[in-house]
């Protein structure tokens, strides 16, 4: 029922707010620009100067000697129109297919080899606690932890595939079907905080970007990912009445931040070039090496491998058609909100606010990230390239993009995918929950921002 209002209102906004610039603002091409329009095309609009700074920030552009209010100017489109966004999620799905039928593919082998068993038992003392209702040594332990693990070291492709496994696994011992359960919203919740020791991807953009320091942001990453994990489990755990101040959760939490400390240290003792390498071997060796263990406890176990993983495979084919609707629905209503300049309206009201409070503003130009991260990661990515370029690599918005882009998941994606996989329809409180672990995670990815680079400008 949340997801229902919450879509409802991203429509009806982006619909009121294209009447409102075709009647009052004389923007003649929204309509066709929210149904048709394609990113990157010219699109001619009476701007005021703030939307002109926008406009030229989001298509890279000069914005030295714009012309005023009330002038017909040219503006790019930054995101698909609703026809082309249906194309790109039906594309997203056929890719998301390959990677789906590779990953559930292995997986069904460690099932049958039992390797997913001996991870629940290791994991079960611990997960046993925030997860009452998942019997100890259920599969669901073990591809959980599999998730977290992925999810950990920054390995998105393969995180997906294990946390709709999870989520499958949980189906099975859901009373109540089309109701999200405790376990599940738990999980999804931990799931979307992006607990990472390494934001791989935010990284890469930044080298691309020719940024002096492109693992400068890693440090702010981790923490943000860290207090978002802890404030999901939090906020779950209130709502669930799971008492965290008991021997086993605060060791293994004790434990981890230990192993995450040490992992901090390490890297800070590398040059920019050595973390780049550091976490590429990481992540990447530690796909081969699931996969070595995996085989060679299949052929431990004399099981058919092959005959497990086209098992496996099926599945993933089957799980990327089922959440093509979903996906459709979620990325439409964000395509919407783009291209109806609903997010420029709300970023202009936020800088103006602070700006009549005599407060910094540095930080209003790297919100844009931080507002459609949820919504989208793409976007969100998008987001975070074009303040790089607005700004330059090194600015103070620019980093702080960077963190926003890294410090958690893309909460409606995660939602749309995850419970239309197993045909959730009812998600109770787990969308709210996770909006609040972002906005945690929003006020201290800007407070992480003016300590690490605050005298930047």
């Amino acid at each position: 029922m949340a997801l229902s209002r919450i879509w409802s209102a991203f429509i009806l906004i982006s619909i009121l707010v294209a009447v409102f610039k075709f009647a009052a603002c004389g923007e003649k091409q929204i309509f066709s620009s929210m149904v048709v329009g394609k990113k990157g095309d010219s699109v001619q609009v009476q701007m005021s100067p703030v939307a002109v700074a926008n406009a030229a920030k989001a298509a890279a552009l000069d914005s030295s000697g714009q012309v005023g209010a009330g002038d017909v100017k040219t503006r790019i489109q930054v995101s698909n129109g609703i026809v082309d966004t249906c194309k790109d999620a039906v594309t997203l799905c056929i890719e998301l297919i390959g990677m789906l039928a590779l990953f559930m593919g292995f997986m069904s082998i460690a099932e049958r080899a039992g390797g997913i068993n001996l991870l629940s038992r290791i994991i079960g003392p611990f997960f046993s606690k925030l997860f009452p209702e998942v019997p100890k040594g259920h599969p669901a332990m073990g591809h959980m932890i599999m998730n977290f693990s992925a999810n950990l070291l920054g390995l998105d492709n393969a995180a997906t595939p294990f946390g709709l496994k999870a989520m499958q696994s949980l189906q099975e011992l859901n009373p109540k079907k089309d109701v999200a359960s405790n376990a599940q919203i738990m999980f999804l919740c931990l799931h979307a905080a992006g607990f990472n020791i390494i934001p791989v991807s935010v990284i890469a953009i930044r080298a691309a970007q020719h940024a002096s320091d492109p693992t400068d942001v890693f440090l702010p990453c981790m923490i943000v990912t860290f207090i978002g994990t802890m404030t999901a489990m939090i906020i779950v755990s209130f709502r669930q009445q799971i008492r965290l101040l008991q021997p086993v959760i605060v060791m293994w939490v004790l434990g981890i931040s230990a192993v995450v400390a040490l992992i901090v240290w390490y890297i800070t003792t590398l040059s920019a070039g050595g973390v780049q390498f550091f976490s590429s071997v990481l992540s990447n060796g530690l796909i081969l090496l699931v996969f070595l263990l995996i085989i060679l406890g299949g052929l431990y176990k004399r099981i058919n491998i092959f005959d497990a993983f086209i098992d496996g495979a099926k599945n993933g084919f089957d799980t990327a058609i089922r959440i093509i609707p979903y996906l459709v629905g979620i990325l439409v209503a964000v395509s919407m909100l783009r291209t109806s300049g609903t997010f420029d309206v709300v970023i202009d009201g936020i800088k103006n606010f602070f700006a009549y409070l005599g407060a910094d503003t540095r930080f209003v130009d790297g919100l844009p990230t931080a507002l459609i991260r949820p919504l989208s990661g793409g976007a969100a990515r998008g987001m975070m390239v074009s303040t790089m370029i607005a700004n330059g690599p090194d600015s103070f918005a620019s980093r702080l993009s960077g963190i926003f882009q890294g410090a958690s998941d893309t909460t409606f994606y995660v939602v749309a995918v995850y419970f239309g996989a197993v045909s959730i329809k009812d998600t109770r409180y787990a969308i709210g929950s996770m909006l609040l672990a972002d906005l945690v995670g929003v006020i201290t990815s800007i407070a992480l921002a003016y300590i690490f680079f605050g005298n930047i400008n």
